[in-house]
């Protein structure tokens, strides 16, 4: 089998959601993101991503999800929509595809891993299933009506992968709608290896299934807390620069770089949460070339470095100190420059400002000092 780039994915996101009400589940929020972009980012690093979806949804996928994936508008019926994704596929270079469901945003490595272990071992089907352990019970009227045998009963999950001349063959020769491709390729006559699914890898149905995957996305997260603190003090000048924002003053602010007090502890408080130092370890103050750069250089730095070992920041709150000048006017400016560095909402951002009643010597106006938390979520 080939590598990656030969490997197309195709999620399904055109359906309505109507067992758990109100909005389509693809789109509804799930700790800060998506349903829907939370499954496209477990198939980061393949080569191409079709999403399907449903006709009306097309507008808002081009808003949310331009230039990440491939869009393809489904159809009436699951198997229609996924026809859809292959016949996009056909004569591309891609020799593989794993469908998935846009409504399991869990899946994990170790789930992927299993089937493209098996299609690397020469399946040209695999999905992964989960043995039935609970005993199965027919219901008629509300009532229990039989036992139905559990032996050899696995659920079934995604991703599925494929051959894609396979799969694509399969649907073109079947008219109607099947529970899931596997359905179809039996239907075609092809063996599809079981590899190993897991219990996180829910599919979103019910209401409280939400809930459900907020749990899961607890017990796996990576949460780190990291906390800064600088300080700066007053020198010739006629402005200072506070979390990227210029201020009219009548003094400056002395340092190395642009001074940028609130900038410098917010970017500590992320390198904290990394444990990988501070300011100075990453951009020495010995070293001439920073000599009065722009602290979002730092900043900006430090985030990168947050997404490069796989956190988001989650938030951020950062308090000034100072007697003047008077902070309050220039706040949400300062929110939304800090935010659009780090790459996160201005909501998830916090500036205020306090004084130290005129004491110590932010008290006597000597400088301004600053502290700052950032909280990072990995996993």
């Amino acid at each position: 089998m080939q590598d990656l780039d030969h490997i197309a994915v195709i999620i399904t996101a055109a359906g309505r959601g109507a067992r758990m009400g109100g909005p389509p589940k693809q789109w509804r929020e799930l700790d800060g993101a998506s349903v829907l972009s939370r499954s496209i980012a477990a198939f980061a690093g393949f080569g191409r991503i079709v999403v399907v979806l449903h006709p009306e949804d097309m507008a808002r996928g081009a808003e949310e999800l331009a230039g990440a994936v491939t869009l393809v508008a489904g159809g009436e019926s699951r198997a229609a929509s996924v026809r859809a994704g292959l016949e996009l596929l056909e004569g591309s270079d891609v020799t593989h595809v794993l469908i998935h469901d846009g409504a399991r945003p869990l899946v994990g490595t170790e789930v992927l891993a299993g089937v493209l272990d098996a299609l690397r071992a020469g399946a040209v089907a695999a999905a992964p299933g989960i043995p039935v352990s609970d005993a199965l019970w027919r219901g008629a009227k509300g009532n229990v009506a039989g036992i139905q045998p559990r032996d050899g009963l696995f659920r079934a999950q995604t991703p599925q992968g494929f051959r894609l001349d396979v799969i694509l063959a399969a649907h073109r020769t079947h008219s109607g709608d099947a529970a899931d491709d596997v359905e179809l390729a039996l239907k075609a006559g092809y063996e599809v290896a079981i590899t190993a699914g897991s219990e996180d890898n829910l599919k979103l149905t019910y209401g409280p299934d939400m809930d459900r995957a907020r749990r899961i996305m607890r017990g796996a997260m990576d949460i780190r807390l990291g906390n800064g603190f600088d300080v700066h003090g007053f020198d010739e000048g006629d402005h200072v620069t506070l979390c990227g924002v210029h201020i009219h003053h009548d003094r400056g602010l002395s340092g190395h770089s642009d001074a940028d007090v609130g900038m410098h502890a917010l970017t500590d408080a992320i390198y904290g949460a990394l444990a990988e130092g501070d300011i100075g370890r990453h951009f020495p103050p010995s070293d001439p070339q920073w000599k009065g750069a722009d602290s979002e250089i730092f900043l900006r730095h430090a985030a990168g470095m947050a997404r490069e070992k796989g956190f988001r920041i989650g938030n951020a709150d950062v308090t000034l100190i100072c007697e003047a000048p008077r902070i309050g006017p220039h706040a949400r400016a300062m929110q939304a420059r800090l935010a659009a560095i780090i790459g996160i909402e201005p909501t998830r951002v916090s500036v205020k400002a306090t004084t130290s009643e005129q004491l110590g010597f932010t008290g006597r106006g000597e400088g301004i000092a600053a502290i700052a938390t950032a909280t990072l979520i990995g996993g």
